[in-house]
């Protein structure tokens, strides 16, 4: 299986029922899930090989074309939940997987804190079967959705960079919805030379009209 195109379900839960019943639930609903028993597991799992320690580690980037979310537990015997919490928002994986934490009813005040600091919710133990997994499928559509989103970017990125300086300045002029004379008279350059470059701008950034361009060029602000 390449998990690069699963959706995963990350549960970190120092107790094992918890997991298993958890994974079952998964199954239930055809969601695919991987457990980890403490934050430390998961940390090792997220930074794959080769990566620093402490404050210096960095995700594996092949774990983040993967969408996902991660059902947390609040109390765990040594890294808490919440201090998981806090290394996945410094590094920009509250993003890109969705936190859900499990709490229980003395730890509500801080769940609810963290998600106004960006988690996506909690459920407090015990929790509806149903309900927790609604939200768990609500998560990974997001997730999904900025995993997308930030392939696009990239994919735009990736083109801008094919552009020339000259063609860059075109570019900028036809967006502006300034016609090819106009755009030579700025650039001092001939019409036949701006309809090279702005030929050369529709093929590399893979549009076919100005007004295509400028809705790409949006995306990217």
């Amino acid at each position: 299986m390449n998990f690069t195109d699963t959706p995963t379900v990350f549960i970190v839960d120092d107790d094992a029922s918890v997991r298993e019943g958890m994974a079952w639930l998964l199954r239930t609903r055809r969601l695919f899930s991987e457990s980890f028993d403490s934050a430390e597991a998961f940390l090792a799992m997220v930074q794959g090989k080769g990566t620093g320690h402490g404050s210096a580690w960095q995700p594996d980037p092949l774990r983040l074309q993967q969408s996902g979310c991660i059902l947390l537990d609040v109390r765990m015997p040594g890294m808490s939940g919440l201090a998981l919490f806090e290394q996945l928002l410094a590094k920009g994986m509250g993003q890109a997987w969705p936190v859900i934490f499990l709490t229980g009813h003395a730890d509500v005040p801080t769940a609810v804190d963290s998600v106004k600091r960006g988690a996506f919710d909690f459920c407090e133990k015990p929790f509806s079967d149903n309900a927790l997994v609604d939200r768990v499928e609500q998560a990974l559509a997001l997730s999904q959705a900025r995993l997308l989103a930030r392939q696009t970017q990239q994919r735009l990125q990736s083109r801008l960079l094919e552009l020339t300086e000259r063609e860059r300045d075109v570019m900028r002029l036809v967006v502006e919805g300034l016609p090819n004379k106009l755009i030579a008279d700025q650039l001092d350059i001939s019409v036949r030379t701006v309809e090279v470059h702005r030929a050369r701008v529709f093929d590399k950034m893979e549009v076919k009209s100005a007004v295509e361009l400028a809705n790409l060029m949006r995306q990217m602000a």
